[in-house]
């Protein structure tokens, strides 16, 4: 994993994590331009971030590429961060960030949240790290938009600043989701049911898709079955089930919907990229979905949003990207 223009480690290597609802990546910079050491696991397989982190610096590759040296740290995590302590939203773990400094013996520990971090590796992205949805152009210098789903839905975007980029703090995933048709007013009228304000994370997310499956079986007037969102999606992506692929379909056109209200919402002549776990599996299924018409579909801006091209993000481990920039650049 490599981008151009880092500034040199000057105070040995640093330790990168990307802390989702249900799972976690962690990294280890050892270098400009080379994250090593890369390892994935379940968040609930640990109780704490700190138990995760010190099994991480357990790991064979982390130790041989020194990792106990670390003693800077950067945490995407997907949460809002306002103060020192953390909570996170979809999974139970909690933190003091000076504790977990203290724990770790680290002189700095930057945490902010995943899709900032996302958004803050955009411009390192390689041409082969992501796949154009669509038409429309890039225009160079231009505010850019970064929609993603992962455990939850994710927002951000990079503002331009002269020479370098700002990264938007948002919590765009939790607005109010907006039905565009009869099916997504019956899910949502089954959502209502048990969620009083339902965002249009509740339902584009990996968490919502078994809440949409569940919906849309009601709508067919057949059994749920208990499935959880990787077996959904292992059914609707090879059409074993019809309404497992309904609703990943479902999940394409309201992720259109999103991703074409941020483009609205920011200006987002830049483009509009696709990130997170839960879209990255969908492969070549949000091609061929409604993703892109609805993208375009606003009415009297729908010219101005076939102009906006959509991106796929590919990259494996993007968000340590963004996190070792921010660091960087801190």
């Amino acid at each position: 994993m490599k981008r151009d223009a880092f500034s040199h480690l000057a105070h040995g290597p640093r330790i990168l994590a990307d802390i989702g609802g249900s799972s976690a990546s962690f990294g280890l910079e050892t270098a400009p331009n080379q994250i090593e050491a890369i390892w994935l696991t379940e968040c609930a397989a640990y109780p704490t971030l700190g138990a995760a982190m010190v099994a991480y610096l357990s790991q064979p590759a982390t130790v041989a590429a020194g990792g106990y040296q670390a003693r800077f740290a950067g945490i995407a995590i997907a949460n809002p961060i306002d103060g020192d302590w953390v909570t996170m939203t979809n999974h139970h773990w909690s933190f003091s960030i000076e504790a977990v400094c203290s724990q770790f013996s680290l002189k700095s520990l930057v945490v902010v949240n995943d899709f900032t971090a996302l958004a803050s590796a955009l411009p390192y992205l390689a041409p082969e790290y992501k796949r154009q949805i669509g038409g429309g152009i890039i225009r160079s210098g231009a505010t850019i938009g970064l929609v993603g789903a992962d455990a939850g839905l994710g927002v951000s975007g990079l503002v331009p600043a002269g020479e370098r980029w700002i990264a938007i703090d948002s919590e765009g995933g939790h607005a109010t989701f907006a039905p565009m048709n009869e099916r997504e007013i019956d899910i949502l009228r089954y959502a209502r049911r048990y969620h009083e304000h339902v965002s249009s994370e509740r339902l584009v997310s990996g968490i919502g898709i078994a809440l949409v499956y569940r919906a849309l079986c009601e709508r067919a007037r057949v059994e749920p079955q208990n499935l959880s969102t990787a077996e959904i999606m292992e059914r609707g992506m090879h059409r074993h089930d019809p309404v497992c692929e309904e609703t990943l379909l479902a999940f394409c056109d309201m992720l259109g919907t999103v991703a074409g209200n941020v483009a609205l919402t920011l200006g987002a002549k830049g483009g509009i990229y696709l990130g997170g776990r839960t879209v990255q599996k969908l492969g070549d299924l949000l091609d061929r979905s409604g993703f892109r018409a609805r993208f375009e579909q606003k009415g009297r801006f729908s010219d101005y949003l076939a102009h906006i091209p959509t991106y796929l993000i590919t990259e494996p481990y993007p968000t340590l990207i963004g996190m070792s920039a921010m660091l960087s650049a801190a």
